[in-house]
């Protein structure tokens, strides 16, 4: 039998096989190139480590030179804003002097007492002189609203607050003799339409409108003063009364002040204590406190300041043996003296150092506002004056008694006289609950022209008895945006303001700071509903805006930071920050050290450098910054394609490999570039000599308006 040969493979199975041996010829190649790659990639890691420890062995050998540099710039122009600050208030205090103008200085308690007592006893009821007096008064009352921001003495907090007080008991006074001596003739200036007397009186603080009952129509709804811009509503019920109504619109706000000086509000100053050096304590080598004053006074300093405060406190010690402090105030006086005893605690510690430790007990004490009036008010709608702005001035609406009106009696004219001054009427008669909501009385206003309002405007009334606002007892509110009216209903006649939430333009969108010239720049912000421009040029500020309505008072006026800001945020406008900001607006969360050392030497280079938001900002740590900047000299918007992307951190700055239209966020540095130890450095390797040369003739005034601007936006942690 012969031999059997070996199987022959099917033609199914050779392909078989010939794919497995390909597959496994492809897979010793994919290892192969694997294994090269992932040897490239670590030769990759080791030269990038290499590269990382040479960058920074070099920034290391130069970072005290670069942080000296930093630390002189900033000291020099420190030291020359103070000077000039402080030459400026030496010199508006000497003009004020020779002025003579015949006005009390508000920081002198006997003149202003003295003013307040000629003022109080003074017979004449004359529209006129009177109101031009009472504008007076209110100038007199914006200067003690600044000398409150900058009080850092309790006891100096106490006397300003009382003399505001008494100077708005007195204005309130003189405007009811006003309304009084009107309403006593109102039969003889009556409408011939109407047989009603309706007058409207306005000057550059207050819109005056007066309406006397004297038909007593039952037929009566309400009235419109035209030329005022405001309306109301009556009841059948008061239309057949013997009354008067009058809607007295001031311009300005007391009653807020009032109210953050009842609950304990300490007014701070216009510019933003985030970024007091005191508080930026931190590693010497950290940039952020360059400008850090002096931590030591010296002994000369400390006694001056010690016998100031004895002249200070015996001149006080005298006033207390005349003037007994009232009873309602003692709470509050006690509250200032725990303030007192933080600023006196450590003799050692700089004036700054211990304006902050005061504030933040302010702080501890008074966290919100809401809880406090919640817990004195037992849950009534008290309005958190931390969240929401009153604009526009205060509108009292007020029903009184109509006066006695004169009789013709033959040739005789009979006048019934009264000491009584004008009486209240009782309105709703009937205190209970449902007589109240079964009445209420209507008020219709045109938004004020001086104001932006980006939402429909909250409507709050005053509570006398609590020193706040409150937001119940208002209903039927009708918002007409195309005509900017507001209309609702009230329970009762009470004072009432147009509030609106202080951070409604929180976040920003985006923002942007880029040269105009030497010593001039711009800030565009773009916020959540309104975009704001700022001109910046040596220590003063214009605002610019496309909005019209609500800004045209503003618009193309130079003023100061801290007198821009309350402009702005007067006008609804609100693009700054203070203590309580967080809590209402979410943040990028930032290290306020490395934060406000980036605003220090943005505000350095702010001539020759353009700087703006970057989308990576958010999402690089809040131990990083990521700053868009470039070079720019051309006062038109900078090309996209010139930005730069830059790292800070506390210990350097470096350049990015990412842009802003990369995938995703990378803290890989650009190559070719180095490390620097602080921003500026960092910039200058990109810079021309020209434009370096150009950052070191800066003018501090500048420097200063530019970093005073924002450390109160706060662009870098609001965007």
């Amino acid at each position: 039998m012969p031999p059997k040969k070996g199987r022959t493979l099917s033609k199914a199975q050779k392909a078989k096989k010939q794919q497995e041996e390909e597959q496994r010829r492809l897979q010793e190649e994919e290892a192969l190139l694997q294994a090269e790659k992932e040897e490239q990639e670590r030769l990759k890691r080791e030269k990038i480590k290499e590269e990382l420890e040479r960058l920074e062995a070099k920034d290391l050998e130069r970072r005290e030179d670069e942080l000296n540099e930093l630390r002189h710039l900033l000291e020099e122009n420190h030291t020359a804003v103070t000077e000039w600050k402080k030459d400026a208030l030496e010199k508006a205090e000497w003009e004020r002097y020779i002025r003579c103008d015949g006005l009390p200085d508000p920081k002198e308690q006997r003149d202003m007492n003295m003013f307040i007592s000629l003022w109080r006893d003074d017979p004449c009821v004359d529209i006129t002189p009177v109101l031009k007096q009472c504008n007076v008064a209110v100038q007199l009352m914006e200067e003690l609203e600044a000398l409150l921001r900058d009080a850092t003495d309790p006891r100096e907090s106490q006397k300003y607050q009382e003399i505001f007080i008494s100077l708005q008991e007195l204005i309130h006074s003189k405007h009811l003799l006003i309304s009084e001596e009107i309403l006593k003739n109102a039969s003889e200036n009556a409408e011939k339409e109407t047989g009603n007397m309706k007058t409207v009186i306005k000057d550059e603080n207050i819109t005056h409108c007066l309406w006397a009952n004297l038909k007593m129509n039952p037929r009566f709804k309400g009235l419109n003063f035209k030329e005022a811009c405001l309306g109301f509503k009556l009841p059948k019920q008061l239309a057949v009364s013997n009354i008067a109504i009058r809607i007295l619109h001031t311009h300005y706000d007391h009653l807020t002040i009032l109210a953050l000086m009842t609950n304990q509000k300490m007014l701070t100053s216009s510019d933003s204590v985030l970024f007091s050096p005191s508080s930026l304590a931190g590693d010497k080598d950290v940039p952020a406190n360059m400008d850090v004053p002096e931590q030591e006074e010296t002994k000369e300093e400390e006694e001056k300041v010690k016998e100031d405060k004895e002249t200070k406190q015996e001149k006080e010690d005298e006033e207390a043996q005349s003037n007994q402090e009232p009873e309602e105030r003692k709470s509050e006086a006690s509250f200032k003296s725990r303030v007192d005893s933080a600023q006196s605690a450590g003799s050692r510690v700089s004036q700054i150092q211990t304006q902050m430790e005061a504030l933040e007990i302010v702080e501890g004490d008074l966290i919100s506002a809401s809880e406090q009036m919640t817990i004195k008010n037992q849950g009534a709608q008290a309005v958190d004056l931390m969240q929401y702005t009153p604009l526009g001035g205060v509108f009292y609406y007020d029903v009184f008694h109509l006066p006695p009106q004169p009789r013709q009696v033959g040739d005789w004219v009979m006048r019934q006289i009264s000491k009584d001054g004008l009486q209240v009427f009782p309105y709703p008669v009937n205190s209970s609950p449902s007589e109240e909501n079964s009445t209420p009385v209507g008020v219709t206003v045109t938004l004020p022209e001086c104001v932006v309002f980006c939402e429909t405007p909250q409507v709050a009334h005053w509570d006398a008895t609590g020193k706040q606002w409150r937001m119940d007892g208002i209903s039927d509110v009708s918002y007409d945006e195309a005509e900017a009216e507001i209309s609702f209903k009230a329970d009762s006649f009470q004072a009432f303001v147009l509030m609106q939430e202080t951070y409604v333009n929180f976040p920003f969108q985006s923002w942007e700071l880029r040269p105009l010239d030497q010593n001039s720049a711009l800030l565009t912000v773009n916020g959540a509903l309104v975009d704001i421009s700022i001109t910046i040029k040596g220590d003063q500020c214009m605002l610019q805006s496309e909005r019209e309505r609500g800004l045209c008072h503003l618009k193309g006026k130079w003023m100061s930071v801290p007198a821009l800001q309350r402009a702005m945020c007067n006008a609804g406008v609100n693009i700054f920050v203070n203590e309580h900001t967080d809590k209402y607006v979410s943040t990028s969360g930032k290290d306020p050290l490395v934060e406000h050392s980036a605003y220090e030497q943005m505000a350095l280079f702010a001539s020759a450098c353009a700087f703006s938001w970057s989308k990576w900002n958010a999402k690089c740590g809040a131990e990083h910054l990521v700053i868009q900047a470039c070079e720019h000299h051309d006062p038109a918007p900078v090309p996209r394609d010139s930005w730069r992307l830059y790292l800070l951190t506390a210990q350097r700055s470096q350049k990015l490999e990412i842009t802003e239209r990369s995938e995703a966020f990378s803290p890989d540095f650009y190559s070719g570039s180095e490390f620097h130890s602080t921003f500026i450095h960092m910039l200058q390797d990109d810079m021309s000599p020209d434009s370096i040369t150009k950052t070191r003739e800066s003018d501090y005034l500048f420097v200063g308006t530019v970093q005073s601007l924002l450390c109160a936006t706060r662009p870098l942690m609001y965007s």
